[in-house]
This record gives structure tokens, sequence and C-alpha cells, in this order.
């Protein structure tokens, strides 16, 4: 493990993320695909909530790893196994998912209960691990999945989402613990935009899986490159500012253990809900253009694509203490317009939500293309977090010295 630090030293050597940790993001691509499709099946408030249950522990699984993989050098012998046990859990997880709330919730426990024990070993030499987010895993969430699968449905998902609360405040409760721990900075946005990917493409998967059998005909073909443009637009959301941004704030963070739990591990949660949501919903739209969405549907296309910007407002005041008014201004658009969605043909839907999606990578493409103008003119403000919108570089210096970059407007 690296040498800890009040403030995490500056300078770290640069991660990689390492083969085993790409691999071991395959099993997560079906696991998210095995959430969608209970989520597919059941898109009503109630749904929802036990969908998001089940989808915390396969989160949190994910995010274990990656938290391990990140602070030590996983490169080895030991930990590569380790890290394909833990993705052979996972996959038992994943299979579970479908009957999680029915004959498969003690396999979903079980699975989740053996990936935080093998985390645990991972890391048991790290000096006070079981006073912390492993060894709640272990000795607190782990167990309640199990007891949550032995009960009836209603208990099982009350139990369970007592189990994901456990998991998702760990690392809140131990805070002043974790302040130790020395995080790199390059290693840790790398692999959460990763997992983002891993959900931008089942939004794809939602798409072409549903116009696969379908006639394909000009509608269909039209919802297609409709529905495509909004997984896109999605994807220039974070890749094109947010990703660099999110990168430089762990560079400068005086607590990179602050913005690793708010950003990365929070904040994505969020993240990749709201897509998952979206996903879902292009499967309800694709293979018939021209039927009426119910509200169901119409909350998860808008809901997810909502949830997915106001987000982006929760991390660029986490980062930066600025607030993401382009962002925050669309995602309130979107949710106003969804009630009047319910009653309009699929196609009319899309188009409406890709239009301002679009429009919203336009106009924040311009103040970034302003502010740069501005600031190569010198008639700008000066750089820096508080600045005028501009795009903010992959890296920077990492004891914060300098000129800061100005962060995009969405970040």
């Amino acid at each position: 493990m690296p040498e800890p630090s009040g403030s995490e030293a500056s300078g770290p050597d640069e991660k990689r993320v390492t083969w085993a940790e790409l691999y071991f993001d395959l099993v997560f691509v079906f696991a998210i695909t095995q959430v969608s499709g209970l989520l597919h099946h059941h898109h009503d408030a109630a749904g929802l909530v036990r969908a998001l249950v089940v989808f915390v522990p396969v989160y949190w699984c994910w995010v274990g790893t990656t938290v391990q993989a990140n602070i030590r050098d996983v490169d080895n012998l030991r930990d590569r196994l380790g890290i394909l046990l833990v993705g052979l859990a996972g996959l038992f997880m994943a299979l579970a998912v479908p009957g999680a709330y029915g004959g498969r919730g003690v396999l979903l426990g079980a699975a989740y209960w053996l990936a935080r024990v093998v985390l645990l070993l991972l890391v048991v030499r790290v000096p006070g691990v079981w006073r912390g987010p492993y060894g709640v895993g272990v000795l607190v969430s782990g167990p309640l999945l199990v007891a949550g699968g032995l009960l009836p449905d209603g208990p099982r998902a009350a139990l369970w989402a007592v189990a994901a609360l456990c998991d998702l405040a760990a690392p809140l409760v131990f805070r002043r613990r974790l302040a130790k721990v020395a995080y790199h900075p390059s290693h840790m946005p790398e692999r959460f935009a990763l997992f983002l990917l891993v959900a931008l493409g089942e939004s794809v998967v939602g798409i072409g899986g549903t116009a696969a059998s379908a006639r394909l005909d000009a509608a269909e073909l039209a919802a297609v490159a409709v529905a495509f443009t909004i997984s896109a637009g999605l994807w220039w959301q974070y890749f094109v500012y947010a990703a660099d941004a999110m990168r430089h704030a762990v560079v400068i963070a005086e607590s990179r253990r602050d913005v690793v739990r708010r950003i990365f591990q929070y904040g994505h949660l969020a993240l990749v809900a709201g897509v998952i949501g979206v996903a879902v919903g292009f499967g309800e739209t694709v293979a018939d253009p021209w039927q009426e969405l119910g509200p169901g549907s119409v909350a998860l296309l808008y809901g997810g694509c909502g949830l997915y910007l106001l987000t982006f407002g929760y991390t660029r005041w986490m980062m930066f203490r600025l607030v993401a008014t382009t962002r925050i201004g669309a995602a309130a658009v979107v949710l106003a317009l969804s009630p009047a969605m319910v009653r309009l043909p699929a196609l009319v839907v899309l188009a409406v939500l890709a239009v301002l999606l679009v429009g919203l990578n336009v106009l924040e493409h311009h103040r970034v293309r302003r502010g740069l103008l501005l600031d190569a003119a010198g008639t700008g403000p000066a750089a820096g977090p508080a600045a005028a919108p501009g795009p903010a570089p992959a890296a920077a210096p990492a004891g914060g010295g300098g000129p800061a970059p100005t962060p995009a407007p969405g970040e």
C-alpha cells in the first residue's frame, strides 16, 4: 500500500488500469444488463426501488475492487487471482438478479458476501482494515443480504435496503480513518469513467437489441437514429467536459478521500442509475415508434436523463463550489416536459429529448469557445475554478500550484 499521508502527498507515480481489471469489468457488463432486464419488467415506482436495492450491492462490489486496486499494486499473481474470484462472485450475483426476489435471493446474498470476504483478505494486512468499509461488507451488509434472501418478498426488500444503506454510509462513517489512505489520482477517474462507459454500452444494447427483431421500416430506423443521438449526447456530457474536470479535481484536492467518496463512489452511482433508466426506456420506444408511452416508460427516459444532468450539478458544486447552471436548467426542462410526453408517440418523445440534449451540448460548446477566446485575448476573467467557462485539462500540478484551469460549464 502506498505511504499514507494526511493530505495525500502530491506527485504520485502514474497508475494504469490493469488487464485483470478490464477483464473483471466484463462481468459487470452482464450484471448491468441483468439489472436493466429486472427494471424492464417492473418499472413502476416499486420496481424502481427494488431494482435500485439490487443494483447497489452489484455496484458496491465493483467499487470495493476498484478502491483496493487503486491503493495497492495488483499486477501480481495473488491479486490477479483475487480479482478473478471477485469477478466470479459478481457473475453469480448477476445470474441471481432476475430471480433476486424469488428463489435466487440467497445466491445473490451469498455471492456478495463471498466477494466482500475476498476483498477483505486482499487488504487484510492494512492496519485497522476491519474498522472500515471492507469490514462493514463482511460483518454487516454481507450477512444482511444472505439473511434477506431467506425472508419473504417484502421483508427481504426492506432488509436488503438496510444492507445497501450500511454499505453506502460506511465511507462517510469512517471518513477520518480513510483520511490516511493515499489514492492514485489518475487511476480512480479512469476506472469510474470506464464503468459509466459500460452503462452507456447498455443504452446501445437497449436500442439495437430491440430494433434487431423489428421490421426496420423508416419510422423504426428514425427511432434508432434519434435514440442513438440521445445516447451519444449523454456520452458527450461526461467525456467531452466532465471526465477531465473530475480528474483535475482529484489531482488538486487537499483531501482526495472526500473527492473519491463524493464524486466517484456516490456521484457515479447516480450517473449510472440515470443511464440505466434511459437504456431501459429505449427498449420501450424503438420497437414501435408510433405507440403512446405510459408514465413508466416516460419516467425512465426523462427521469433517467434528468437524474443524469442533475448529478453534474452535484459534482460541480462538490468539486469547485460552482453551480452548473446549464445542466441544472436542462434537467429542469426535461423533468417539466415529462408529463406532457405520456400521450405522445414514442418517436416524438425521443425526438424532443434528443433536441434538448443536442441543444445543451451546442450551448456549452459555444460557451467554452467564447471563454477560450476571451482568455486568449486577455480580456476574460483570471483562470481558476471561479472563472468563466472553459475546459479543464486532463492533468494539473498535483500540488495545485500555478493557475488552475477553468471547469467547463457542466463541471
